[in-house]
């Protein structure tokens, strides 16, 4: 197996556990010019120069140990890079090798090195995924699973979206500054670092021609550090925590949990700093109360206090750490809200001084990778796949669907995705759905499209001819309780998107949005689903609403089918990722030309 911690001093140390003779000793160089991506410039770090380190430890008859140590001025690239490597490496390291120890020859050993175009994903058994078949279209999972392991908050599933844009070719833009905008051009900006914005304008497109627009979420129900995070309990170091949207709590517990989100750093000179951070290590524990001290558990339920039973564990409580009764009185800094043990640690993760950090906005997150499952690898087992997964399926249709730019020669539209934050929460915020920030945006594209054009109207032409695709995680019809679902909307695993109807309006979409979804999926032959909730049970909503009234665009909902919704651990279907992936880049290409076929209000 492959692991990767943080330790004092801020060192990546990995370290592989794999059967004896599956790599050569002599040929470390090798494996370790592989986890690296023969970056040793990002590997030595802009300041130190010193290379990495690795070394071989020999244990019992069927095990090596092999352990890589980067010095602490790794780069955030290569952080990444380490993670995916790892990944790739896991499972693909724990194979016996095909021949005794002296017949792996260092070439045979560099050419069976997995690659992130042809290797596995981190899997949970032994049975590697199968391939690709060349006649279909190249799977998006594998890319869905890193850019699951990379987004552990909102803000760093918007900055790995931001980093993925920017190697595309999509150009940064500032909300802060004057747009100089062009057909055929591919651009983006970001708000809070929670919330993205991306377009591609076509080569076609005329001044009233509407937009094609992705919208999706970026936040998922988890636990929030309180302003004042640290507590004490009966010689323990507890962090203080709250809920954030409607999560099964009850998940929680037990299991290896970190911290991610960012920091507010103070430089020498007096400017301050915006910066990510994520504990890779297990950190903190909600542990459960054993059955003997509640004998009565399984048979009334397990029903903790949210406000006193779901703390986590940080550590024991020891003296170095303690705050005295004099600083806790009336004391507002970073230093007394926070044990300086987590500071300590946060600091050196990032780099810094304790006393450089004057802010933070952490979120706990679980550490168990995003994988594959099943018997026959086709389920992902992820948290936040509601509602990541959404948004990685639409940033890629988006950029694959303009990455040439032939693909845009024949566009007459705008074709867009929108990720916004605090879906969980009802989506008022400056960075949620519920603020104007799309609206805005296509106001401003408009504007700087126009050039010498003064048509009447401009903008409300536009969004009369645009349409939506409100993105959110569908319910599954769940085996072990049928009876939950309408009987005849019952959306299952592997059977395509699901096209949400509610006659209250909790969802947007009419027999025309759904018909023009439809038929896009019709004529490319792609499976669709269609979910309504039981007359007894009640709905949930979604973006799609929000935005099709405070916009007046045209809306349909919908969402990949998936099981234990909200829960810290949830599941869906590998090939339903591809298909919503192909679903949407299709509509992306086809849709201006569907559209112009349907008359409504003529």
């Amino acid at each position: 197996m492959a692991t990767m911690q943080g330790v004092r001093g801020g060192d990546a140390v990995l370290e592989l556990f794999c059967r004896r003779g599956v790599v050569p000793s002599n040929d470390g160089a090798e494996l370790l010019r592989y986890v690296c991506g023969g970056r040793w410039d990002l590997a030595a770090g802009p300041k130190t120069k010193i290379p990495p380190q690795l070394s071989w430890r020999r244990g019992n008859d069927l095990t090596d140990t092999c352990t890589v140590r980067v010095r602490r001025p790794t780069s955030s690239p290569l952080r990444r890079l380490l993670h995916s490597r790892m990944a790739l490496l896991r499972l693909h390291l724990l194979r016996p090798p095909p021949h005794p120890l002296a017949a792996v020859s260092s070439s045979s050993w560099r050419r069976a090195l997995p690659t992130a175009a042809t290797a596995s994903r981190l899997l949970c058994s032994s049975q590697p995924a199968a391939a690709p078949s060349s006649s279909s279209s190249p799977s998006i999972v594998g890319g869905l699973l890193d850019y699951l392991n990379e987004s552990w908050t909102q803000f760093n599933a918007t900055a790995e979206a931001k980093r993925q844009l920017l190697d595309a070719g999509f150009e940064l833009l500032s909300e802060n500054d004057d747009w100089d905008l062009q057909p055929g051009g591919r651009y983006f900006f970001t708000r809070n670092m929670s919330c993205l914005v991306a377009f591609a304008v076509g080569e076609k497109y005329r001044v009233g021609n509407g937009f094609n627009i992705i919208a999706a979420h970026t936040d998922s129900p988890c636990l929030k550090l309180k302003p004042r995070s640290a507590s004490f309990k009966s010689g323990h170091q507890m962090i203080n925590v709250q809920t954030y949207g409607g999560g099964l709590w009850h998940t929680w517990f037990d299991r290896d949990l970190t911290l991610a989100g960012r920091v507010i750093l103070k430089a020498a000179d007096g400017s301050f700093a915006h910066k990510l951070v994520k504990v890779s290590r297990p950190l903190i524990r909600v542990p459960t109360l054993a059955i003997h001290l509640d004998r009565t558990v399984n048979s009334d339920g397990f029903k903790p206090n949210l406000e006193n039973h779901l703390a986590p564990l940080l550590a024991t409580k020891y003296e170095a750490t303690t705050v005295n009764s004099d600083e806790k009185k009336g004391s507002n800094s970073s230093k007394i809200a926070h044990h300086p043990l987590l500071l300590q640690i946060l600091s050196e993760e990032i780099g810094c001084g304790i006393d450089e950090i004057i802010g933070m906005e952490l979120n706990v997150c679980d550490t168990q990778p995003s994988c594959l499952g099943g018997g026959n690898n086709e389920f992902i087992y992820s948290g936040r796949l509601d509602n990541l997964a959404s948004c990685y399926c639409a940033l890629r249709s988006l950029m694959d669907s303009s990455k040439m730019s032939e693909e845009l020669l024949n566009e007459k539209a705008i074709r867009m995705v929108a990720l916004f934050d605090n879906e969980e929460v009802g989506s008022d915020s400056m960075q949620g759905a519920g603020a104007p920030t799309m609206f805005h945006a296509m106001r401003r594209i408009v504007d700087s499209l126009m050039h010498q054009s003064m048509g009447e109207g401009a903008l409300e032409r536009a969004i009369t001819s645009s349409f939506l695709v409100s993105a959110d995680m569908a319910h599954a019809l769940h085996p072990n309780y049928p009876d939950k679902h309408e009987e005849y909307h019952r959306p299952e695993l592997q059977k395509g998107l699901v096209i949400k109807h509610n006659a209250n309006q909790r969802y947007a979409t009419s027999a025309v949005t759904a018909f023009l979804f439809k038929e896009i999926a019709r004529i490319h032959n792609l499976p669709v689903q269609e979910f309504v909730v039981r007359n007894d049970m009640g709905c949930g909503s979604t973006i799609g609403p929000i935005l099709a009234s405070g916009v007046g665009i045209r809306t349909v909902d919908c969402g990949i089918p998936q099981l234990s919704m909200h829960s810290v651990r949830e599941m869906c279907g590998k090939e339903d990722i591809d298909t919503t992936y192909k679903h949407f880049k299709v509509f992306f290409e086809t849709f201006s030309d569907i559209d112009r076929k349907l008359s409504v209000d003529f």
